[in-house]
């Protein structure tokens, strides 16, 4: 094993001071959210604002009142469509979670989400946990709807 140089330390701590002052003078990212208000209709929950994939906000979410039990995934999809909205995308149920939690019932709720792999699997998430699965999409789960409202 060879020995460790003062002049090796002396490069590393040099670096390591180049990082630092590299990361001091980057511009603070803003990102506008633009103070509009929305009206919620009777029962409905505002959740949260969503991110894209460039971290920008993509939109709010709204949880629609009313709850379906024991439904396979299709049914589900019907559900949230009559009552105007559709499943909540994986992220949006990780956002369900973490702000409304308490609008939920300790089960498995369906995502608007099919599995990337197997067309007979849909994604879930367990609103005791918090975590997400999947599931035959025959399986019968509970459902919420929700809806957005696109930022401009």
């Amino acid at each position: 094993m060879s020995s460790i140089t003062l002049e090796e330390i002396e490069a590393a701590h040099q670096n390591v001071s180049n990082m630092i002052a590299a990361f001091k003078a980057q511009a603070p990212r803003i990102v506008a959210v633009t103070g509009i208000q929305i009206e919620l209709q009777p029962g409905e929950h505002y959740a949260g604002i969503i991110l894209g994939d460039d971290g920008a906000p993509s939109h709010h979410l709204i949880l629609l009142p009313g709850d379906v039990d024991d439904v396979t995934w299709d049914q589900a999809k019907e559900f949230a469509a009559k009552a105007g909205g559709e499943l909540p995308t994986r992220r949006e149920q990780a956002l369900l979670f973490a702000n409304l939690k308490s609008q939920f019932e300790e089960r498995y709720y369906w995502s608007g989400e099919q599995h990337a792999s197997c067309d007979a699997f849909a994604w879930t998430q367990y609103f005791y946990y918090g975590y997400q699965n999947y599931y035959y999409k025959s399986a019968e789960l509970r459902a919420r709807a929700v809806r957005r409202l696109t930022i401009q």
